[in-house]
């Protein structure tokens, strides 16, 4: 008998920005990746250095076609289905509903592209995971307000919620407001629409910023609760559980502190009001945040889950020596873990951090978990029999869905598993795509090039199987 749960959501997670293309279609503006190229101009751009209102001519921007899901939803949702899905987290692309992001009135096309989308996935029994910002901002909320540095985001993100709720309250049962909040600190411009101009305060715009996204996710908290109160609505971290580098009391506190950076944001989500931690760290830092006298009380209105991705867990380390020896890892700046293997991207495979973090997360809140993001970025390669042998990607997940259960067994609430990207996608780092996650590979290169075929590869029997199971048959 298998120790997940009856009624356990297997499935898959995407992004609009990184699968739907169609990227002026429908009456969508432009939002905030579709001004990331791809190339050595993208990071600097994602951290917020460089001020663009439109696309360049002559730079290839992916996110512009990605794999044209808007257009090839039916055959992409059936192969899907093919596999047992039970769930697939998608996101609305705001500029699709509010292209401005400002208007009064939503656009009516974007909102019954979505309409089509959750009746196709009910359709074939899979239920919408549906995150309400997935890393994109209207540009002109960007150009005209400032994007979340501005307080008036709040109303505009409010409205945005409301209208969503209230279109799709027969058809989705679980949100999320921000997808992997804690991002803001990290890539400011894709986790806030954040640019910074010379004389700047980062770390004052960042968290006044965050404190507006914190509020408008309690907004949204609220208004989901009213609208749909049978629904769940619930936070979004990118998580991993940071080691220290040794036993040095002085690398526990760093490695502690690396988990609070991130912790931060869900400890208001979840419990309603600002950590005690928080308020020793504005003021070593010189950080006033500005609150309007109903914020104590918006932020009383707290998820009913977390919803967390986990990819690698993180080391730290206060030795000068050890800090020139760094990896990445989803973005995450670490300290390199001489235990543990890594990707071709160079990030950490540690499946037993997957155990610690749900651990960690569920000793810390009490509240049922959500696995919406985990899987590996890799190489694949069509043989010439026209297949995609992705043994290494099976390995990875069975390695982690086995802590999963361990978890489970321990005694963490996880609702579901929707492993990144199920269908090869445009990598949100480093917009690739020879970076694959998925159980189905597309045909489309770096340059754009490509049939756009669907090719189911190995791991798309695999996970058919564990789903069937009900993760009780692991085996590759």
């Amino acid at each position: 008998m298998s120790v997940f749960p009856d009624g356990f959501l297997w499935g898959g997670a995407f992004a609009a920005n990184q699968v739907e293309g169609a990227y002026l279609e429908g009456g969508k503006g432009l939002t905030t990746v579709d001004l990331l190229p791809i190339g050595e101009r993208r990071f600097p751009i994602m951290r917020g250095s460089i001020d663009q209102f439109e696309p360049i001519p002559g730079e290839k921007y992916p996110s512009h076609e990605a794999i044209d899901f808007y257009h090839r939803y039916k055959e992409d949702i059936a192969l899907l289905a093919e596999m047992g899905f039970k769930a697939l987290r998608v996101s609305i692309a705001w500029a699709r509903i509010f292209p401005q992001g400002d208007e009064k009135e939503p656009n009516e096309e974007g909102l019954q592209f979505y309409d089509d989308l959750f009746d196709e996935l009910l359709k074939h029994d899979i239920e919408p995971v549906v995150t309400m910002a997935h890393f994109d901002v209207p540009v002109y909320l960007v150009e005209k307000y400032g994007s979340w540095r501005n307080r008036e985001l709040v109303s505009f993100f409010e409205t945005y919620a409301k209208t969503i709720f209230s279109r799709y309250r027969d058809k989705v049962k679980y949100w999320m407001t921000f997808n992997e909040i804690n991002m803001l600190l990290h890539l400011p411009y894709v986790g806030a629409g954040l640019v910074f101009r010379e004389g700047d305060d980062k770390k004052q715009i960042q968290y006044q910023a965050a404190h507006h996204q914190l509020v408008a996710s309690a907004l949204a908290v609220k208004a989901c609760h009213a609208i749909i109160p049978e629904a769940k609505i619930g936070c979004m971290l990118a998580a991993g559980a940071t080691y220290p580098y040794t036993s040095n009391p002085a690398d526990y506190m760093e490695a502690m502190d690396r988990d609070r950076d991130s912790f931060f944001f869900i400890d208001v989500q979840s419990r309603g009001t600002y950590p005690s931690y928080a308020k020793r760290f504005f003021k070593d830092n010189n950080i006033e945040i500005k609150m309007e006298p109903e914020d104590e009380e918006i932020l009383r209105h707290t998820v009913d889950y977390i919803g967390f991705s986990y990819y690698a867990s993180r080391t730290a380390s206060t030795d000068p020596e050890v800090l020139g020896n760094t990896t990445a890892g989803n973005v995450f700046g670490s300290v390199e873990n001489p235990y543990l293997p890594k990707s071709e991207w160079g990030w950490t495979i540690d499946p037993t951090g997957f155990r610690i973090t749900a651990n960690q997360l569920y000793d810390r809140y009490q509240k049922p978990l959500f696995v919406v993001e985990n899987g590996l970025g890799a190489v694949d390669t069509v043989n010439e029999e026209g297949k995609v042998e992705d043994s290494y990607r099976i390995n990875y997940l069975q390695k982690h869905l086995e802590q999963m259960r361990e978890a489970i067994e321990d005694g963490v609430d996880i609702l579901g598993y929707t492993s990144w990207g199920p269908i090869d996608l445009v990598s949100a780092s480093t917009g690739e795509m020879k970076k694959r996650y998925g159980y189905i590979y597309v045909d489309k290169d770096n340059d754009g090039n490509g049939s756009l075929t669907r090719i189911r590869k190995s791991s798309f029997y695999w996970y058919k199987k564990v789903i069937a199971s009900n993760g009780e048959d692991l085996s590759n």
